[in-house]
């Protein structure tokens, strides 16, 4: 039985703890790996010690460059969109999907404002804008929406939200991640990657 509720997406902007992920995610970004526009749709089957089976997809990815908002001629924007969807039998957890955003630089802050809405399909949806200002260094984990579920299904939708990089004078890329964690004694945890792409 699924249960969807906007009152289950908690809306998150933020450089988050997860570290490893930026790190492991990131590890096969190279120059030049995909260009903007419709991305591979993906998934990813994890069995538990349990016999419980967690399934990912990641389906009408997309990333496009639009003009950046701030208009300095210094920033770079994007508008990206796709639907995750988790499977995990009759278990409860959490699903949270983001983007890694790199620009062989460091973090210093990460703002953002979103909507939510619900399509007629009945999936949560997201739209915004996600503005990172970046300085030498590292990562940033920007995470779009985090909802959690009861009865095995949950699925966030966002729509030509937006990525707008700052301050950033080399070459910048994103990828999409999304993170799912189950409850209970026998805990899943696993994580889908998207594909790399340029953000110019």
């Amino acid at each position: 039985m699924s249960k969807m509720s906007m009152f289950g997406l908690r809306r998150v902007v933020g450089v988050g703890a997860i570290t490893a992920v930026a790190a492991l995610g990131l590890a096969s970004m190279g120059a030049g790996n995909a260009a903007a526009g419709p991305l591979a749709d993906k998934s990813k089957t994890t069995v538990g010690v349990d016999g419980n089976v967690v399934k990912i997809t990641k389906t009408g990815e997309s990333a496009y460059p639009v003009p950046s908002q701030a208009n300095n001629g210094a920033g770079r924007a994007a508008e990206v969109s796709g639907l995750v969807t988790v499977q995990a039998g009759e278990a409860a957890g959490t699903i949270t999907t983001g983007y890694l955003i790199g620009c062989q630089i460091n973090i210093d802050g990460l703002e953002g404002s979103l909507g939510g809405s619900v399509d007629i399909s009945g999936n949560i949806g997201v739209s915004g804008t996600l503005t990172v200002p970046l300085t030498p260094g590292e990562v940033a984990v920007a995470t779009i929406g985090s909802k959690s579920f009861d009865g095995g299904f949950a699925s966030i939708q966002y729509k030509r939200q937006g990525i707008d990089v700052q301050l950033c004078g080399g070459y910048a890329q994103a990828r999409a991640f999304t993170v799912v964690q189950t409850e209970g004694n026998y805990v899943i945890k696993s994580t889908l990657y998207g594909d790399p792409f340029s953000i110019n």
